[in-house]
C-alpha cells in the first residue's frame, strides 16, 4: 500500500494561494513580508549559511539529490503498477509543492510587495536622443574623473582588489545608502563566487541570486570591473529587491554614492554601457564617433571588457534569456529581460530628482 502523505502539496497551494491574495495588497506585503518577516529571514540565513566558504547550493544539491535518491528508492520497492503509479504522482507533486513553499516564503512573496521605484516617486521617461547626449557627458566626465583617482596609466584596469575585500566593500556601501532609497540594511548578505571559471557564463549567466540558500553568486571569469556593479546587484536582490531593472539602479546608487574610486568608476562604466547601447539604436553613425572621442583609459577599459566577455561565449544564450524572461513574467516583472535595460531613465529620473532637491 502506498500512505497517502501530500502535505508538501498542500502546502505549495496554500503559499501559491497567499501569493495571489499579497498581489492584491502589495503595501500590506510590504509592510509585513518585505520589511518585517524578510529581514528576519535574511539574518537567520547569514548567521548559519553565510559564514560558509562554499557556496551553500552545493548543500542544496547534495540535499535534492538525496531525497530524490531516497523517492528512488522506495519506488523500486513498491509493486504493482498501480502502486508506482501512484506514489510517482505523489512524490512530484509533494516534490514541487515543496520547491514553491519555500520559494515564496525565503524570498518569492517579495515579487507582490509594492515596486521600489513607485515607492521612491520616480516616473522614469524614455530619453530624446539630446537628452541621452546630454546624459552621456555626465556619465563619461564622472567615470573619466574617478578612473584618474584610481590610476593615471591608461592601459586597462586589471586585478584592482581582492574579491574578498570588494564584496565586503560592496556591503559596506549597502549598509551606508540604502536608506537613501527607502530599503532596510539587515544581515550579512554573501555573494560567492560560483567556480569553475567561466561556467555561468557559458549558461548565459553573470550572476544569480538562490532564494533556497539565501546567497547570490557571480561567475569568477568576470572582469575586474564588472564584479562591483555585479555584486551590488545580487545584493539587491538579498534585500528583497526582484526586478532586474530596480536591481540594476539601486547598484548604480549604491556603487556611485560609495567613498571609494572603484566602485563609483564601476557604476558609471556600466552605465555608459547601456547608454552606449541605446545610442546606437538611435544613431549609429553618431554613437561610433562619440566612442571613439572617450579618453584613452575608458576606451581600453571598454575594450578589456569585451575581450572578457568573449573569451566564454554562452553555449545556450536564447534559452537562458528566453527562460529567464519567462519567468520574470511569470512573477510580475511585465518587461521581463528588458528590465535590465531601464537603468539610463532611472539614472536621469534620479539625477533630475537630486538636481531638484539641491
Amino acid at each position: 500500500m502506498v500512505r497517502s502523505h501530500w502535505t508538501w502539496a498542500f502546502l505549495g497551494l496554500l503559499a501559491l494561494g497567499i501569493r495571489v491574495l499579497a498581489g492584491f495588497f502589495p503595501e500590506l506585503t510590504d509592510q509585513f513580508y518585505s520589511r518585517t518577516l524578510f529581514p528576519a529571514i535574511r539574518s537567520g540565513i547569514d548567521l548559519s549559511l553565510g559564514y560558509l566558504p562554499f557556496p551553500s547550493v552545493y548543500l542544496f544539491i547534495v540535499l535534492i539529490s538525496s531525497l530524490f535518491g531516497i523517492s528512488l528508492r522506495r519506488f523500486l520497492r513498491l509493486e504493482g503498477v498501480k502502486n508506482r503509479a501512484k506514489y510517482s504522482m505523489q512524490a512530484a507533486a509533494n516534490g514541487l509543492g515543496g520547491l514553491v513553499f519555500f520559494f515564496l516564503l525565503l524570498w518569492g512573496y517579495n515579487y507582490q510587495r509594492t515596486p521600489i521605484i513607485e515607492q521612491l516617486a520616480l516616473q522614469p521617461q524614455p530619453l530624446t536622443l539630446q537628452q541621452l547626449r546630454e546624459e552621456m557627458a555626465l556619465t563619461r566626465d564622472l567615470a573619466s574623473l574617478d578612473r584618474g583617482r584610481i590610476s593615471q596609466d591608461t592601459s586597462a584596469l586589471t586585478d584592482l582588489m581582492e574579491y574578498a575585500s570588494l564584496e565586503d566593500l560592496v556591503r559596506r556601501s549597502m549598509q551606508e545608502n540604502l536608506e537613501v532609497l527607502n530599503l532596510n540594511f539587515s544581515g550579512h548578505p554573501r555573494t560567492k563566487q560560483f567556480p569553475p571559471e567561466g561556467f555561468m557564463r557559458r549558461m548565459g549567466i553573470l550572476g544569480i541570486y538562490f532564494p533556497y540558500t539565501g546567497e547570490s553568486y557571480l561567475d569568477p571569469s568576470l572582469h575586474a570591473l564588472e564584479k562591483p556593479f555585479t555584486i551590488a546587484h545580487e545584493m539587491a536582490h538579498s534585500y528583497g529587491v526582484t526586478d532586474e531593472g530596480e536591481a540594476n539602479f539601486i547598484a548604480w546608487v549604491v556603487c556611485t554614492r560609495s567613498e571609494q574610486p572603484l566602485l563609483r568608476y564601476a557604476a558609471h562604466l556600466l552605465l555608459l554601457r547601456y547608454q552606449l547601447r541605446d545610442y546606437y539604436e538611435m544613431d549609429q553613425d553618431g554613437a561610433l564617433c562619440w566612442m571613439e572621442a572617450l579618453p584613452r583609459g575608458i576606451i581600453q577599459d571598454l575594450i578589456a571588457i569585451r575581450e572578457s566577455t568573449e573569451a566564454y561565449p554562452p553555449i545556450w544564450l536564447e534559452l537562458s534569456r528566453k527562460s529567464n524572461d519567462l519567468f520574470l513574467k511569470s512573477q510580475g516583472v511585465k518587461a521581463g529581460v528588458k528590465s535590465y535595460q531601464q537603468l539610463p531613465m532611472l539614472v536621469s529620473a534620479w539625477r533630475q530628482r537630486m538636481v531638484e532637491k539641491n
